[in-house]
């Protein structure tokens, strides 16, 4: 039976995958290519490398909180969630499906968790693949080489884990810590989280 990729092409508030800009910058990074794995390498390499991690760039003048992928684009900036709603959107806009997926990693030795986000892209020959565009620097090496996993963050704490969902939308937490909060510091200091239930032995 074929899987219904419906709902990971389709765009929406955050994930605006129709919008002008992103459908003309989806167009401009698959011109000359051919096969879908290496559009969903173009669009990644561009999301990590030419759009800012907003911590990383907190000491420009000009670094607004973004949310939706088309000012995301716009801005060249935006936290690890925010880049991943412009990867799924330019992912979608070219036919590829594309999620949203979410690590909860330890923030310090004293039991605080966040949230990190991600993308899960589908290809072909490999399936559902999971991809960080979060953005490289000293200690962070992330890369786009199925079938092989290359993530931004290797887990520390015993606590860090992967959620298994890939989702089409943005988690009400994660959409809440960027539309509230006015700057990159603000944001920073409410970081969203997860609670997670015990598993049962």
């Amino acid at each position: 039976m074929a899987t219904d990729f419906s709902i990971y092409l389709t765009g929406s508030s955050y994930i605006d995958s129709d919008h002008p800009a992103i459908r003309a910058k989806a167009a401009e990074l698959a011109a000359g290519l051919a096969g879908e794995a290496a559009i969903a390498r173009r669009c990644f390499d561009f999301v990590r490398d030419d759009i800012a991690h907003s911590w990383d760039y907190r000491d420009n003048a000009h670094n607004p909180v973004t949310c939706r992928a088309s000012d995301v684009l716009l801005h060249a900036t935006g936290y690890c969630y925010a880049k991943s709603h412009l990867l799924a959107a330019l992912l979608r806009a070219n036919g590829i499906p594309a999620g949203l997926c979410y690590q909860r990693l330890a923030l310090d030795d004293a039991g605080n968790f966040c949230l990190h986000g991600l993308n899960a892209v589908y290809l072909q020959d490999f399936g559902w693949y999971r991809v960080d565009p979060r953005g490289n620097k000293p200690g962070v090496d992330s890369a786009f080489v199925p079938p092989l996993e290359q993530l931004a963050f290797a887990f520390r704490s015993p606590g860090d884990c992967d959620l298994p969902e890939i989702w089409p939308e943005p988690l009400p937490q994660v959409v809440a810590s960027l539309t509230r909060h006015a700057t990159v510091e603000e944001v920073a200091a409410h970081l969203p989280d997860i609670e997670l239930f015990p598993v049962r032995t």
